[in-house]
């Protein structure tokens, strides 16, 4: 585990809350993460790889307040130790953006090992819902009571893309994920959301420029729009009072193929 803070200082410090950002070291998750500190939230970083959570606090800027947990979502010891210390650093917990996602493999079903599936399934699901867990118990025991969890979903929990069936399952659970933790927590002041995204421009997504296959077989490129469109959506969410929630949105590059693809 590494950590790195930042002094807040000014008007900055009158805004904002606690907010854990997971996969933040790059893509979505570092975009969110550097509207939350702009916005004035103390924000803890938490991803697998601390030198790329470093940099994220260091694009923040000296007077951004964050700290870096380096975490692997999968171990349920490891993320405990990062709401641990979330809570320390901010002083309770007000939010949750639950980011951290992987792929997979872009292969049919039958050519998925069983490995595979499980790797997509232990960080996208299970590495979701203990992150959820531990956002949810700090949530329900803090004074105030309440808080929200933002899951980042996809347009996969709606339509899937060919080959795609370990990512797409997992995000058509997240949807189930999120409105058990929305039911579950009403009587707690907890509110949960989920936003899916189509093509951020973002590592993971760079194929989609050079082309990617398409339910007709055809492979062709795919627009993007910028990871600050998509924080832009959650820092809204974020802003929220727990009273008005959120519960679905869509935020997709206006020209992909998404609306009556396949």
């Amino acid at each position: 585990m590494s950590s790195e803070s930042h002094a807040m200082t000014g008007e900055a410090a009158n805004r904002g809350g606690s907010a854990v950002v997971t996969g933040a070291g790059s893509g979505i998750g570092r975009s969110v993460a550097l509207a939350l500190a702009a916005d004035g939230w103390s924000v803890t970083l938490a991803g697998r790889r601390a030198e790329a959570l470093a940099e994220t606090a260091r694009l923040a800027g000296p007077d951004a307040r964050t700290t870096a947990v380096a975490t692997d979502v999968t171990d349920p010891g490891a993320v405990a130790r990062l709401f641990g210390t979330a809570g320390e650093f901010g002083g309770r917990i007000d939010l949750l953006f639950n980011n951290a996602g992987t792929f997979g493999p872009p292969v049919p079903p039958d050519e998925v090992s069983v490995e595979e599936w499980r790797a997509v399934v232990d960080v996208n699901l299970t590495g979701a819902f203990l992150c959820a867990r531990e956002a949810f118990r700090a949530m329900k025991e803090q004074s105030p009571q309440g808080g929200r969890i933002i899951n980042n979903g996809s347009l996969s929990a709606h339509t899937p893309r060919p080959h795609s069936i370990a990512y797409t399952a997992t995000k058509h659970a997240v949807t189930g994920l999120t409105k058990s933790l929305s039911l579950d927590g009403r009587p707690h002041r907890i509110a949960c959301g989920q936003i899916d995204v189509g093509n951020a421009a973002t590592e993971m997504t760079a194929r989609m420029r050079t082309g990617v296959l398409q339910a007709d077989g055809s492979v062709v490129p795919e627009p993007s729009m910028d990871a600050d469109d998509v924080a832009r959506t959650v820092l809204n969410m974020a802003q929220l009072p727990l009273e008005a929630n959120v519960q679905f949105v869509t935020v997709l590059a206006t020209a992909m193929p998404y609306v009556g693809r396949g």
